[in-house]
């Protein structure tokens, strides 16, 4: 993908569509757009742009923690991810970086890059956990 203005305005509303829905994290394809780009806004941190992002490692402890996504209001479950993980990937300007986390940051990036290869967040639990909360969502939709 390109960056240039057009981008560095797409990621500034990614991250305004994310703030606003109270989301600690936003992939393109949730909202619509089929590019390899996310935002994320760890609590304690600021808001980061990851464009082209690339995982290049992760560590091989894993660590469960609830879930939620925006693609799928009002759905938690815990879900077990791996504790650290290093990205590399270019920023709203096109600089290049690598950078590597062990905390809270580290779980949203790979959530979000999941994102970028199609999966949410249920889809990497047990099948009757999976079918279970799918029959929640719908039941929530019909309510709405």
């Amino acid at each position: 993908m390109a960056i240039n203005a057009k981008t560095s305005k797409l990621c500034q509303a990614m991250i305004r569509c994310m703030q606003r829905a109270q989301g600690i994290g936003l992939a393109a394809p949730q909202v619509g757009i089929a590019t390899n780009l996310f935002v994320t806004e760890a609590p304690g941190d600021y808001p980061r742009v990851f464009i082209n992002p690339r995982i290049i490692e992760h560590s091989d402890d894993q660590v469960t923690i609830q879930e939620g996504c925006l693609s799928i209001p009002a759905i938690y479950y815990p879900v077990e991810r791996a504790h650290s993980v290093v990205v590399e990937a270019y920023n709203e300007e096109g600089e290049q970086f690598t950078l590597e986390d062990h905390n809270m940051l580290a779980r949203i990036i790979l959530h979000e890059y999941d994102h970028l290869q199609g999966i949410l967040f249920w889809d990497l639990l047990p099948s009757a956990v999976r079918s279970q909360l799918q029959e929640q969502y719908r039941n929530q939709a019909a309510v709405q």
